[in-house]
């Protein structure tokens, strides 16, 4: 098995390489009679695209994206949805003096461990070009949750670039769209574009913390031991390209609290339903999701592909120095932020699915 897919029911196949012609994702499972054309998936794949600031990778690609199949008439069918996005501003000579060497941080030596071969031009599937593929499916993911659950919103944002924390008390959410990092604190943002700019003069690079909310979100989702909510939506968070860490809710901070502090405690609303005095469980206990937002965020490292020398070895074995050339990412959590909402809503939709197929209107009432 190469393993190219995720999900259950709403299933996402991504292909292609950081050099080759194209990349894309086969969508399958999506529901029939889904609104869907090109613009749709391009509005989101425009957030992701690089080259558009100082502080991404400054390779030049439209991403745009084209439907091969599974629409009719600006609607799904219910048969696989195929996407294709072109490469076109590819530098391969840029990596023709490291193909025999390792990038210490990168791929390249358990790939070649693995398979015996490797695409050493960016990176091949390893690059976080990969992840264009991830935002277009996810794309037709939240086109499908506007049919199915439109009350549900999915929103990413950057809390932390390197040691530098947003200030929670400061956070405006109308900020996120006017800069650079995605930031709901326009101070933090302001401190670290200096940093970015001092890393990326020196040929370094940096990691950074992502925060994805889902509001909205029906309660009953998920399923108990193998099926939990958190286990896809942590799975499919480390499954991005440069991700380390992922935590829901209060996440390793959970480890801190007293029983006492952590346990949300559940009231009565006025409309009938539960409320809750906290979120520490992200919303979600016992793998099924409480109607609370879903709260996930997942750590993203320094990018590997850096200008500063490294000691590395080569495919023989003899020991080296190497300086990565080309155009890199000095924060690629920056480009994750629309990539990590992508996933949220490919899970969310996926257990949406699951939750209709097993349970349909059942379930507890309260009151």
């Amino acid at each position: 098995m190469s393993l190219n897919t995720f999900g259950h029911l709403f299933r996402v196949t991504t292909w292609g390489e950081s050099h080759g012609p194209a990349l894309g994702a086969t969508v399958d499972g999506c529901p029939p009679g889904v609104a869907l054309d090109e613009a749709m998936i391009q509005h989101w794949l425009d957030r992701r695209k690089p080259g558009q600031s100082k502080y991404t990778t400054q390779r030049r690609e439209a991403d745009a994206v084209r439907i091969l199949s599974g629409v009719y008439e600006g609607r799904t069918t219910g048969t696989p949805v195929q996407l294709m996005i072109e490469n076109t501003d590819q530098r391969s000579k840029d990596y023709g003096e490291i193909a025999g060497k390792f990038r210490p941080g990168h791929a390249d030596i358990t790939y070649w461990l693995k398979y015996g071969i490797r695409d050493p031009r960016g990176g091949g599937r390893s690059s976080a070009r990969e992840t264009a593929a991830r935002v277009a499916a996810g794309s037709v993911a939240r086109e499908a949750l506007k049919l199915l659950a439109p009350e549900v919103r999915i929103s990413g944002y950057m809390v932390q670039m390197g040691r530098l924390r947003a200030d929670r008390d400061r956070f405006d959410m109308g900020e996120v769209e006017r800069n650079p990092f995605w930031s709901p604190d326009a101070a933090a943002a302001a401190i670290w574009a200096a940093h970015l700019d001092e890393l990326r003069k020196s040929g370094n690079s940096v990691g950074a913390v992502i925060e994805v909310v889902a509001s909205g979100v029906p309660a009953g989702l998920g399923a108990p031991v193998y099926g939990k909510l958190d286990t896809d939506l942590a799975a499919a968070m480390m499954s991005i390209n440069a991700v380390k860490g992922v935590e829901i809710g209060a996440g390793m901070g959970a480890a801190e609290l007293t029983g006492t502090e952590n346990a949300d405690e559940i009231f009565m609303g006025n409309d009938g339903k539960p409320r809750f005095s906290s979120n520490h469980a992200g919303g979600i206990l016992g793998g099924i999701s409480t109607g609370q937002d879903l709260v996930v965020r997942f750590a993203v490292k320094p990018t590997s592909s850096i200008l500063a020398p490294r000691r590395t070895i080569t495919v023989a074995g003899e020991e080296t120095g190497i300086v990565t050339k080309g155009r890199h990412d000095p924060c690629v959590g920056i480009r994750a932020v629309p990539v990590g909402e992508a996933m949220m809503a490919c899970v969310i939709l996926d257990h949406l699915l699951l939750h209709r197929g097993q349970i349909g209107d059942a379930g507890g009432r309260i009151g």
